[in-house]
């Protein structure tokens, strides 16, 4: 069984149904409102458990009715919530979703305590960090809090996993410490100035990447599928066709159910690649973050 530990947001969903995007200017109705568990960290760690990972979290929510929600569902499922920290008197996370009938949706992020989270919390949690296979970090928490749990993680020879999500500026710093880098081709592009369109593009990103000090590269393509780029080999897995209805949790559910089947050597990439692509399919079907990530068994049956 692997072991994961993830450094990351916790958020509460805020869905608002909508037809399409209101143009500047104009009011619509909303077709429904309705909430659900969320973030890029709990969701990524939702995805790893529900794979079969041992799964535990780092981060921070505050002592609200979103939070007490939230730490609810991550014990649900069985996810280790020892490092989790309830700041009194703050605000847990939120993110407004703005989902439309194509399946494609806008996000609004309300960081709150998410954004909270000190060096100190992080000296603190080390030991879950020093415990585990892999470290996945993604960009709704603050980078300088990823660098210092990197830095653990590498001294500790553990397989360090970021997504850079949302897409902001990077530090090499930080990428010459990270394993394995699973941008999608928006962040991607942000990151290396190349416009992905096409798997050509994505190697040559993934070719920039590597430069800059990151060991292995994986892009992922939305209906295209997933670039991957390693020291030894490369390729392009190709997304399985599917009626999509809400994508929120597509590639969270990607990097969590990858991480639960991959080699610490990273040497099965491919199959692991493969498995992720197949979860996030089935995420795609359903409306939500969280009750729409899907179990090894929903996945391998």
């Amino acid at each position: 069984m692997k072991r994961i530990t993830i450094l990351g947001s916790i958020n509460v969903d805020v869905i608002l149904e909508i037809s399409r995007l209101p143009k500047p200017g104009e009011t619509m109705p909303m077709k429904s409102l309705s909430t659900a568990g969320g973030g890029k960290g709990a969701n990524q760690a939702i995805a790893a458990v529900r794979s079969g990972a041992a799964t535990t979290f780092i981060g921070k929510v505050g002592d609200d009715a979103y939070g007490e929600k939230m730490l609810t569902i991550l014990k649900e499922n069985n996810i280790d919530t020892s490092s989790v920290i309830i700041k009194k008197g703050g605000q847990t996370g939120q993110a407004y979703i703005l989902l439309q009938e194509s399946g494609q949706n806008s996000i609004i992020i309300n960081g709150g305590t998410n954004r909270e989270i000190t060096a100190n919390d992080v000296i603190k949690a080390q030991n879950s960090i020093k415990n585990a296979d892999f470290l996945i970090a993604q960009f709704e928490v603050d980078i300088e809090r990823i660098l210092e749990a990197f830095i653990i993680a590498h001294k500790n020879k553990v397989v360090t996993i970021l997504n850079p999500a949302p897409a902001k500026d990077i530090t090499d710093d930080l990428l010459k410490i990270t394993d394995l880098i699973v941008p999608n081709e928006i962040e991607a592009q942000m990151m290396t100035g190349i416009e992905i369109t096409d798997e050509n593009t994505a190697a040559e990103a993934a070719k920039i990447l590597r430069k800059r000090g990151v060991k292995n590269v994986i892009i992922t393509l939305g209906s295209q599928g997933a670039y991957y780029l390693t020291e030894s080999e490369d390729g392009l897995i190709p997304a399985l066709r599917v009626n999509a209805i809400d994508t929120t949790a597509a590639g969270d559910t990607f990097i969590g159910a990858l991480c639960s089947q991959l080699e610490n050597n990273l040497g099965n990439i491919k199959e692991a690649i493969k498995y992720a692509t197949k979860a996030s399919s089935i995420t795609v079907q359903k409306l939500g973050a969280i009750p729409s990530i899907p179990t090894i068994k929903q996945v391998n049956g």
